[in-house]
């Protein structure tokens, strides 16, 4: 049984404890699918990548404005934890994990279930999609729940688990991956900003 959370944990985990740069708020787990990706002949699979924000990068925006929350103003630095190049390990034990788990169809979406009766999006992405941001999610958890971001910061930071969209699982994945409510003052910006 591949235990694919523990693995990505220390990989994850290895590369935050890396970031040393001054003025860090908020780390990005982008969880993103596009028809251009392709990996072992399923087309728009999703990957994942990390990356952070800084003080100076946002250029003084207020508390809840959307340049300091939206990832569109990020730098967008990322690095790649599922990266779907074949020479990658981790996307090989995704998808034998995805196989593993009778998840099968990747790409795939149910579009006539897609939205609710009053036009708004309740689907889940393409097959493969949500499962992944469930694993990054619950990695970001148990970074803060072990107190990873906080020691390695010295105060504690939100980590955003999103797609390009901040559809409804985006912001209950974030949610999971922050239990002590680090990222309320996300939240509230994604209200206030119209986004959730």
């Amino acid at each position: 049984m591949i235990n694919i959370e523990a693995e990505l944990f220390d990989k994850v985990e290895s590369e935050i404890l890396k970031w040393n740069e001054e003025g860090i708020y908020a780390i990005s787990f982008l969880v993103d699918s596009n028809e251009a990706y392709e990996y072992r002949g399923f087309e728009n699979a999703s990957m994942w990548t990390i990356s952070y924000n800084t003080e100076s990068d946002c250029d003084g925006a207020g508390l809840y404005d959307e340049e300091r929350w939206n990832y569109a103003f990020w730098r967008q630095d990322e690095i790649p934890i599922i990266s779907l190049e074949e020479s990658d390990i981790y996307s090989e034990m995704l998808f034998d994990w995805y196989e593993e788990n009778g998840i099968t169809n990747i790409r795939e979406e149910d579009s006539d279930e897609d939205y609710d009766e009053d036009g708004r999006y309740i689907g889940k992405g393409p097959v493969g999609h949500y499962e992944l941001l469930e694993i990054a999610s619950n990695v970001g958890r148990k970074l803060q729940e072990e107190g990873v971001i906080e020691d390695h910061f010295g105060k504690p930071l939100p980590i955003i688990v999103h797609g390009l969209e901040y559809a409804w699982y985006d912001v209950e994945a974030t949610e999971n991956a922050n239990p002590g409510g680090e990222a309320d003052v996300f939240r509230e910006a994604m209200e206030r900003n119209g986004f959730v």
